[in-house]
């Protein structure tokens, strides 16, 4: 039964979001599988991260993580400082999603230029460039302000989806939109990990870009996605 306070997204913009999460877990597979055990997408990881490397823990890097850190907090402050001056939340979301893809899909040139993302000035700027791209994603998401789905972060969500269901006494609100996040994160890093170990760094960056281009053009395409600057 759904929430009566909570009339819900519309289908066009969580299934953009949706996609997006997709995204985020093929984004932090090639990030951590690639790039040296950091994340580019889920700062919570990166902190945890961010403390082995302090303790001296093999693998990881202070330097890299604390780049990934910076650069996601300098894309969140530009995106809502732009935010600020854009009365259409529509047209943000969709300007967001094609700057997204416009980095990522250089963090893909500069991988094919490279040949290798693992070391080197490749590595610090495929890692500043994504998680710039995650900062701008991640504000702009936070003032959509649908529940359950962060795109990057899935704690909350998961929590929800135990905590009220009904082997707890709850009524499973928004259950398939919490099991859909975690699915699409799933998937996410299922096929960027795969694309990773079989392809190597550039297809799964080429394919985050792809993606997001994909998604920003029905998103725009679809008139249901004025809705967003009516209801919100």
């Amino acid at each position: 039964m759904p929430d009566a306070a909570d009339p819900g997204p519309s289908p066009l913009l969580l299934w953009a979001l949706t996609m997006l999460t997709v995204v985020s877990g093929m984004v932090d597979a090639v990030s951590y599988l690639g790039l040296g055990h950091v994340f580019t997408a889920n700062m919570t990881g990166n902190v945890v991260v961010l403390g082995f490397a302090a303790a001296g823990a093999p693998g990881f890097s202070m330097a890299a993580t604390s780049t990934s850190i910076g650069a996601f907090l300098v894309g969140a402050v530009a995106a809502g400082r732009i935010a600020v001056h854009v009365t259409s939340k529509r047209h943000w979301f969709l300007s967001a999603m094609v700057a997204e893809a416009v980095l990522a899909g250089g963090t893909a040139v500069v991988s094919a230029s490279a040949g290798t993302i693992g070391t080197g000035w490749a590595r610090f700027t495929v890692i500043a460039m994504l998680a710039f791209a995650m900062g701008i994603r991640n504000s702009t998401v936070r003032r959509m302000a649908v529940p359950d789905v962060t795109t990057t972060v899935l704690t909350m969500t998961l929590t929800g989806l135990a905590s009220d269901s009904t082997l707890a006494g709850g009524r499973n609100p928004r259950a398939g939109r919490r099991a859909g996040a975690f699915a699409a994160m799933l998937i996410g890093a299922f096929a960027g990990a795969a694309l990773y170990l079989h392809l190597g760094a550039t297809a799964p960056l080429a394919a985050v870009a792809g993606v997001v281009v994909a998604t920003a053009v029905v998103f725009a395409a679809s008139p249901a996605s004025r809705r967003l600057d009516v209801t919100t």
